[in-house]
């Protein structure tokens, strides 16, 4: 290890939170690195930053002075793992215990038009920092357990202050997706949004423009996911940046009350919750997966059909027409909209807690074994056995042999 004025060792406090740097895998993929080029490799990004706030990093990655082609090599040489998954932007997945980690070569910007960087491999940390996002995310630590901080992202964690490196307007001008990220990463960590940072995204919205709707796509929904969705959804809203990404009206306070009631609902029913109805459509701008619109569309659905004072009875059809989770994104998106309140929300997920939908005992086959021919009227007769089995509130099995009976009888 070499003395280097720059590095900074992590106090015994901040130490508690980065156990991972002795994680077997880890150690792993920095022996290789570091057997090619002593003192190559120092994590950096989400792992360091999410540490020094005290909270468990969910991935790591590592920057390195080596380039592509000599990571793989390395890799190879100890008998890891290497993917090639970012090459030509300097990235390779080292695989180790069956996880990636991801290295990146260090990066200096040689040009930018706010969509996507043109690179050039260097082996300057501080350049390397310079062309990243925020001071917290250009954290730097040593395997050893010393933290370079060229940007003073360390002071700005104490202090929980998310900042754009150096000038705000050139670091989104270098990609406005920027402008989005600084709105999450403030609801994350910040309990104010920096004035210079928030001066700068309402200036230069119309950026946003220029992204793919995939990538707004993503950083919306990571937002919605966040707790305190809300406090960064109102500062868009105030900043003229939210009707960038969808021009209608936005219902703030109902994400406000869908997270109180239930924080850590799907990034889709809060969609639902900002939008509402209005939001039919918004699927395509986001180029949401068929699988999030389904979510959104269902949880709106659910909740359209909740009402004060649901009997017990009407509640559990309900949770067998949308399924428990479909059932219970309604009723939190019924809370949020204000068509139930605090007591009858904690009624509805106690009934859905509680009870397990059943499954209908007779199907197609029992229609036919009852000498009902094969035809339509096989699927007529099983969806009048089902309904009447729902309004009923799903008697025993006894007794749905007895209405299928009946209606076999009369020809459905």
């Amino acid at each position: 290890m070499t003395a280097d004025a720059r590095l900074t060792p992590l106090t015994a406090a901040q130490r508690a939170h980065f156990d991972w740097l002795d994680a077997p895998g880890l150690r792993k993929v920095v022996a290789a690195l570091e057997k090619s080029k002593a003192e190559s490799a120092r994590f950096v990004g989400g792992c360091v930053r999410d540490s020094l706030f005290g909270e468990k990093p969910k991935d790591f990655d590592l920057a390195t002075t080596l380039e592509p082609q000599a990571v793989i090599d390395a890799l190879h040489a100890a008998r890891l793992g290497a993917a090639p998954t970012g090459i030509d932007h300097g990235t390779v997945t080292a695989i180790v215990d069956h996880q990636g980690v991801e290295v990146t070569t260090l990066r200096a910007d040689v040009s930018t038009d706010g969509r996507r960087a043109t690179v050039a491999f260097t082996r300057d940390w501080a350049a390397d920092a310079g062309r990243r996002d925020f001071t917290i995310n250009a954290i730097y630590a040593t395997p050893d357990g010393r933290l370079f901080d060229p940007v003073g992202g360390v002071a700005d964690a104490g202090i929980g202050r998310v900042r754009f490196i150096g000038d705000a307007r050139q670091r989104i001008g270098e990609d406005y997706l920027r402008i989005l990220r600084f709105f999450r990463f403030s609801a994350r960590f910040s309990r104010a949004f920096d004035p210079a940072g928030l001066s700068a995204c309402a200036a230069l919205k119309e950026g946003i423009a220029q992204l793919s709707a995939e990538r707004i796509g993503a950083e919306m929904t990571a937002i919605l996911a966040l707790p305190r969705a809300a406090f960064a959804l109102a500062a868009m809203e105030e900043s003229d940046v939210l009707k960038k990404v969808w021009d209608g009206p936005a219902n703030i306070g109902a994400v406000a009350r869908l997270k109180d009631a239930a924080p850590f609902a799907a990034p889709m029913v809060g969609l639902a919750a900002l939008y509402g109805p209005a939001g039919a459509g918004i699927a395509s701008r986001l180029r949401l997966s068929n699988a999030e619109e389904a979510i959104r569309a269902a949880a709106l659905q659910a909740a359209a059909a909740i009402a004060p004072g649901l009997a017990d009875k009407a509640v559990r059809a309900l949770i067998y027409r949308f399924g428990k989770d479909g059932f219970q994104d309604g009723a939190a998106l019924a809370r949020a909209f204000e068509t139930i309140y605090g007591g009858e929300y904690a009624r509805l997920q106690k009934i859905a807690d509680d009870w397990r939908a059943p499954v209908l005992p007779v199907s197609g086959r029992h229609v036919l074994e009852a000498g009902i021919g094969p035809g339509p009227a096989v699927a007529r007769i099983l969806a009048q056995v089902e309904a009447q089995w729902i309004a009923e509130d799903f008697p025993s099995d006894a007794r749905v042999a007895e209405i299928l009976a009946q209606r076999c009888a009369a020809g459905g």
